[in-house]
């Protein structure tokens, strides 16, 4: 079967040595019309960061990183029937390296077998359409992310004097970039999608090693104010917990930091598949053979949501897969994301599906997202939170948080670097870690206070996790199910 003809742009290298200087649209453009099979997906990413990693309040290593990414997804139509898929991604990205790419997808579809749930790629309304224009030009002085890394590290020296002070040591990581993708179809698509990204990570330890504290946050720039006010508030809480306790394992009220409610929203996410709940699996399948959408999970009036166009939050406005998965396929690729209430005011309205498993349970289309915002009604701080609790732990992170039971969503972990016992409205002592076993789903039922949302980092899935807003949560009765030795 041959594929109908879209026009592809023409490619201009604009130089003598052009095959290594083709701009990320005519790449694109070169690749689509290289390959011959029945439909073609092409996805250029490129990757700009700059980053510092220090230890023991001394600054190790810094550099920069510039990458690029081809991926091509070659789709082919058996003449027996069924539909193959082949899929290639490549760093290399010259002329040869691009027609090398193609012809291996080809060869692959060729090879592979017919996937289930095959669909025409999405096209646009009015036919084929040219690139978009980037939503916002990187350049000029105040876009200079070197700049701005140089500028840090006197900031991290003063860090580092303030930490000596306390008889503290620093550790940590900071990068600053930006990832764009363009995505090229055989049914017209062209797409662009800018997401800049940064982080800082700030771990305090007590000169013996024996006692940690960490924070985190995701940057859109790095900024000297910014680190000095982590760094302040890492060695406040530090001394604030001079005081160590050992405590017995049981259920706990417990105040979980957003980073900590975050990765328990994210896993909840993960599991939240259309297609599993209508096979009869995971957290969110109701009886008979249903779903749980419309059933109210928490009387908590809590909001799980994703916009691509949220300003703190920023992630491409389309589909992005570069392999089918179970809640994924390639055939969505470039269907636009828009924003999607997952739960609205406690109660379950969407779960994640392909066009495919829409058909199959009866609700709408409703694509992985690119981000997750997680919000209730409060608008308090971690540490008005605090105030108010007559007695309960104050967990920090969650770390190796991994799947025990998918169809309850029950999860594993162990919480680290910082809990403390939380008593009259003050931090009074240190504690053990924990090994907690909790289902986030579960868990909703029993949130009774959420403070207010701001971007945060889930410190099990950073960097690869999508940009993620969490609040501050009360929690009764959190399971925390063994004390852990971790440090």
């Amino acid at each position: 079967m041959i594929r109908p003809t879209i026009p592809t742009r023409p490619v201009s290298d604009g130089s003598p040595a052009g095959p290594e200087r083709l701009s990320a649209e005519d790449l694109a453009e070169y690749a689509l019309g290289l390959c011959r099979a029945d439909a073609c997906v092409v996805v250029v990413e490129d990757r700009d960061s700059v980053h510092l990693r220090w230890s023991e309040s001394t600054v190790t290593t810094s550099g920069s990183e510039r990458g690029r990414l081809l991926t091509v997804i070659a789709v082919e139509h058996r003449e027996s029937g069924g539909t193959s898929v082949g899929v290639v991604r490549c760093s290399g990205t010259s002329r040869d390296r691009i027609a090398q790419a193609v012809a291996a997808a080809e060869a692959a579809a060729r090879a592979a077998t017919p996937v289930p749930g095959a669909l025409p790629l999405p096209a646009p309304a009015g036919g084929p359409v040219d690139w978009p224009a980037p939503a916002q030009e990187r350049t000029g002085p105040e876009h200079r992310a070197h700049e701005r890394a140089a500028r840090f590290v006197p900031a991290l020296g003063r860090a580092f004097e303030a930490a000596r002070a306390h008889d503290r040591l620093l550790f940590g990581f900071a990068e600053e970039g930006s990832l764009t993708t363009w995505m090229a179809t055989s049914s017209g698509l062209r797409l662009r999608g800018d997401q800049p990204f940064g982080r800082v990570e700030l771990t305090a330890k007590s000169a013996d090693l024996t006692r940690s504290a960490w924070t985190a946050a995701p940057v859109r720039t790095l900024r000297a104010d910014g680190l000095t006010g982590m760094a302040d508030d890492l060695l406040r809480r530090m001394s604030r917990g001079d005081e160590r306790r050992e405590l017995p394992p049981g259920r706990y009220d417990v105040l979980l930091s957003p980073s900590a409610a975050g990765e328990m929203a994210l896993n909840l996410y993960r599991a939240a598949g259309a297609r599993a709940a209508h096979d009869g699996r995971g957290p969110f399948t109701g009886p008979g053979g249903t779903n749980r959408v419309g059933e109210r999970l928490t009387p908590y009036p809590l909001n799980l949501r994703s916009d691509p166009h949220h300003p703190d939050l920023p992630c491409p406005p389309f589909l992005v897969v570069p392999s089918s998965g179970r809640d994924s396929s390639v055939f969505d690729n470039g269907l636009p994301l828009t924003a999607m209430d997952w739960i609205r005011d406690g109660t379950l309205r969407a779960l994640v599906q392909t066009r495919e498993s829409a058909v199959l349970t009866g609700l709408p289309c409703t694509p992985a997202a690119g981000n997750l915002i997680l919000e209730g009604p409060g608008r308090a701080t971690l540490d008005d939170m605090v105030a108010r609790t007559a007695r309960g732990l104050l967990i920090t992170s969650l770390w190796y948080v991994r799947t025990v039971d998918p169809n309850s969503g029950l999860l594993t972990g162990v919480t680290r670097d910082g809990v403390y016992l939380v008593e009259h409205g003050e931090i009074v002592a240190e504690v053990n870690n924990f090994r907690f076993n909790e289902s986030p789903v579960a868990m909703l039922g029993r949130v009774t206070e959420a403070g207010a949302t701001s971007p945060a980092l889930s410190r099990e899935w950073d960097p690869y996790a999508m940009p993620l807003a969490a609040p501050p949560l009360r929690v009764s009765d959190f399971n925390l199910s063994s004390v852990s030795r971790s440090t």
